[in-house]
């Protein structure tokens, strides 16, 4: 097991240690091989313990069973590292998840030969086509899907599913008009909001991974080089350490005026002289993901950006403040924006939400600053995984006036702690 006996800390220290669920985590990244010589990851009991709380929410719900499509979604429930094609990921796998059973994967055909070569749990596994060509689609659910639900009685009842196309969906009414189909995102999503400790274990993992990434992006940014040659070197620490892939698909390294408005992507521009420069890239290592971002400067800043990188951080700093239990979303945001306000920058937010929850999605429910339609206050629990990531930009800023700060939080029944570690750039701080 991973866990070691809980003893008090400091939460300012290098040695602290979250009491999270009742139970303490070694709060450190212990290295990511197996070896025989300290107890690491137990990563049996943490696919028993994902499918165990994947059936509570089900249990919880409306639904009979579960249909899953989405990458995160088929990875918690299988632990099946996929191929993902450009543009096709959602349309390759899945897994059926029943009240009784363990989850039955469906996969592409390559997908099935490895689960059937190298992966145990699995106890049942259909090749499907690609779900997107609607004659293989009513061929998948005829000859496949349907078998699969009579065997358990699911004719009839309701299915919950977290994502599908319109062929699908007629082809279902078409065959099965009795089987109702009904949410399932909402279903995985709630069994995936709160981490156990195992997953927390994992995440730290990556965090270190991540960590690793971003400082290579930094000691690799300077003048005359581009924002391309900076991801390259970040992506290359990313896989000489083991990890599966960036947070964002197109990794962003945005600099000087590129952060005023965000282009959010690297490009073949050259980083020159008093350009603000971003990198947010982070890592995904065994399913979990790190999101981490940090902003420096080449050469020596000017007051307007001290002072925007200076209202960015306090503004981190105020919301990490509220990040425990009996604080909502809500005082988050209101304490990052009322800090970022005190510097007159409160306008010139980024609109998009300030921080999400994060997992085995790379962002997920729930959010932190959502101000469109729909947006819902919430409690900070024990095991919620945040990235919180302030952004401030002001246009005609020589070198740019864009700056972003970001790192990943766990809420504990106390202060939260921070699981991401790269420094800060004191050289932007008024």
């Amino acid at each position: 097991m991973y866990y070691t006996e809980y003893r008090t800390w400091d939460p300012l220290g290098p040695d602290f240690i979250p009491r999270t669920g009742g139970r303490a985590i070694s709060g450190y990244a212990k290295g990511p091989f197996a070896v025989d010589w300290e107890d690491r990851y137990d990563f049996a009991e943490l696919r028993r313990q994902r499918v165990g709380k994947a059936h509570e929410a089900l249990a919880g719900s409306d639904a009979d069973a579960v249909l899953v499509w989405k990458d995160e979604n088929v990875r918690y429930l299988t632990s099946l590292r996929a191929q993902l094609i450009a543009g096709k990921t959602t349309s390759l796998n899945g897994a059926l998840l029943t009240a009784d059973d363990g989850p039955v994967l469906l996969g592409s055909g390559g997908e099935i030969d490895k689960a059937r070569f190298g992966m145990s749990w699995i106890g049942e596994a259909h090749a499907v086509p690609i779900m997107e060509q609607r004659e293989l689609v009513d061929g998948f659910v005829k000859d496949i899907l349907i078998p699969l639900l009579q065997t358990r009685g699911l004719s009839s009842g309701r299915l919950a599913v977290d994502q599908a196309n319109i062929s699908f969906i007629d082809s279902m009414r078409a065959h099965l008009p009795d089987l109702e189909l009904v949410d399932g995102d909402t279903v995985m999503q709630q069994a995936r909001w709160i981490k156990t400790d195992l997953e927390i274990a994992v995440i730290e993992e990556a965090c270190a991974i991540g960590d690793s990434v971003t400082q290579r992006a930094l000691d690799e940014t300077r003048a005359g080089r581009r924002e391309l040659d900076v991801a390259a070197d970040a992506m290359q620490t990313l896989f000489q350490l083991g990890g599966e892939m960036a947070h964002v698909i197109t990794p962003f390294v945005a600099t000087g005026e590129h952060m005023s408005p965000p282009h959010r992507l690297a490009t073949d521009k050259i980083i020159r002289n008093q350009d603000l420069c971003f990198i947010d890239i982070g890592a995904m290592w065994n399913g979990y993901f790190a999101d981490i971002g940090r902003t420096t400067i080449v050469g020596k800043p000017s007051k307007e950006q001290q002072e925007i990188y200076t209202a960015v951080y306090e503004g981190l700093m105020a919301g990490l403040d509220k990040m425990r239990p009996g604080n909502t979303n809500q005082d988050c945001a209101d304490a990052i924006i009322a800090k970022i306000a005190e510097h007159g920058l409160d306008e010139h937010l980024f609109s998009l939400f300030i921080g999400h929850g994060i997992g085995m999605g790379a962002n997920e429910p729930p959010y932190i600053g959502e101000t469109l339609p729909g947006a819902t206050t919430y409690e900070f629990q024990p095991n919620m995984v945040f990235a919180v990531e302030p952004l401030v930009w002001v246009p005609n800023v020589r070198g740019g006036g864009g700056v972003r700060l970001e790192d990943m939080v766990l809420i504990t029944e106390g202060d939260p702690h921070l699981l991401s570690r790269v420094e800060y750039e004191e050289r932007l701080l008024v």
